[in-house]
């Protein structure tokens, strides 16, 4: 029993050192310039701009890229949906002029989704809490989420 126990322990600890190596955000990224050629890349593909916002430190954001990229069709949804940019947010790098230009998404916790439009308009923000199932995040949730906010879910030419 107590190496059973010792193991789960061991493997635990080396599950929590293997998602700490996992780097998704840059804290040195300029997430301004950033945020503009995505909205310029989404006007001339179609596409919306997908913000994730977030940090290294933050299992939960962690949690959320490697569900999305597991995910064969959700992968697929959203690189043709959307352009992806990945927001940091920690001490050395709060990004706090971008995120008050949108309206301070931080006060739904980490991470937190924005979803712009190819213009750069705020079309909504997503609390990433109601995404989640359990330990983890509900495919049904999340691809329905960015169903609902795809350019074709916009279009008023969908509802003719």
């Amino acid at each position: 029993m107590k190496n059973i126990l010792f193991t789960l322990i061991l493997l635990t600890c080396a599950g929590l050192l293997q998602a700490q190596d996992i780097k998704i955000y840059n804290p040195e990224a300029n997430a301004k310039a950033d945020i503009k050629a995505a909205v310029k890349e989404a006007a001339e593909s179609g596409k919306h701009v997908f913000l994730q916002i977030g940090g290294n430190w933050c299992s939960w954001c962690i949690k959320f890229h490697q569900f999305v990229e597991n995910d064969a069709e959700i992968s697929e949804f959203v690189q043709n949906n959307f352009v992806v940019v990945k927001v940091n947010y920690d001490p050395k790098n709060k990004n706090e002029e971008v995120l008050s230009d949108l309206v301070y998404p931080q006060r739904f916790g980490f991470p937190v989704f924005v979803i712009l439009d190819g213009k750069g308009n705020r079309i909504h923000t997503q609390n990433s809490a109601f995404l989640e199932k359990d330990k983890g995040y509900d495919r049904d949730r999340v691809l329905r989420f960015y169903k609902n906010w795809s350019p074709t879910a916009l279009d008023p030419k969908s509802y003719k």
